[in-house]
């Protein structure tokens, strides 16, 4: 059953014309409320002032070669394996869920735009399901395990804010997709949970303007200018431990934190957020 293309038999009644149609909606939907969202939190805007500002305080000049590395870097640890994330479970969870939404986004194409009408490869439909799996079991972690206004403020699981509207709507999106799928053939049931992947993904794709979604694209940029800031000395107009020179002292924005000590221990990271 996992190796077998859910949408070749779906494309018996729903013409493959028809399929590709709704995958380039939602690339558009998706992109065009990732601009929208960039115009109206003005990210672009704060990043270009904030890396022309970080220029200005430069205390060193960062070169090309430099700055390759500095990129290659970012997308080593912030991108590709997550490394931001100390907590461990939370990073699992963030590299589950990331890898199975690419995997189902790029064998739902390949599927919808290569196979729809003749017999894929059984290894499409099989990375298709694991995809889905992947994206459902590191979504599920992290919702009722990881999510933080549970585990340190005490809400409940089912209790909902616009904030979850990406997540659940990911969630759905993988969960009705292998019921879809476990269901060919059962005729009104399998339908109704067509129905309701469709309506999750035009969900997911549709509200990116108003969801964490596009937040994904703007964080690698954000990664990789904090640590260019680093490297050229600028450090985002902050003091740095490494350097205990006098002037790193007066670099804190609040007066009462100037005679502070530069190190001031684990803070938050004493301790996990379980009280509840």
């Amino acid at each position: 059953m996992i190796t077998s293309n859910p949408f070749a038999e779906l494309a018996a009644v729903i013409p493959p014309a028809a399929m590709q149609t709704y995958v380039v909606l939602m690339v558009l939907l998706a992109a065009g409320g990732t601009i929208l969202d960039i115009l109206h939190k003005k990210s672009a805007k704060y990043f270009f002032e904030n890396a022309k500002k970080a220029q200005q305080d430069a205390t060193r000049s960062v070169g090309t070669g430099e700055k390759v590395g500095i990129a290659l870097k970012t997308v080593g640890k912030e991108v590709l394996t997550s490394g931001e994330f100390d907590n461990q479970q939370r990073r699992m969870s963030h590299l589950l869920t990331m890898y199975g939404f690419i995997l189902l986004v790029v064998t739902t194409a390949i599927l919808i735009f290569g196979y729809a009408a003749d017999p894929a490869p059984a290894i499409i439909p099989l990375l298709w399901h694991l995809g889905a799996l992947m994206l459902a079991g590191g979504g599920y972690w992290f919702w009722f395990g990881i999510r933080v206004d549970v585990s340190s403020e005490g809400k409940p699981w089912y209790q909902l804010e616009r904030a979850d509207l990406f997540i659940v709507s990911l969630l759905a999106t993988a969960t009705f997709a292998l019921l879809w799928s476990f269901t060919q053939g059962f005729g009104a049931i399998n339908w109704l949970f067509f129905a309701l992947f469709v309506a999750a993904t035009t969900a997911l794709f549709g509200t990116v303007y108003w969801s964490k979604f596009a937040h994904m694209f703007f964080k690698p940029a954000a990664a990789y200018q904090k640590r260019l800031t680093k490297a050229d000395g600028s450090a985002e107009n902050l003091p740095t431990i490494s350097r205990a020179e006098p002037e790193q002292q007066q670099r804190h924005s609040m007066e009462l934190l100037r005679d502070a000590p530069m190190d001031m221990g684990l803070g938050i990271k004493r301790e996990a957020p379980n009280h509840y």
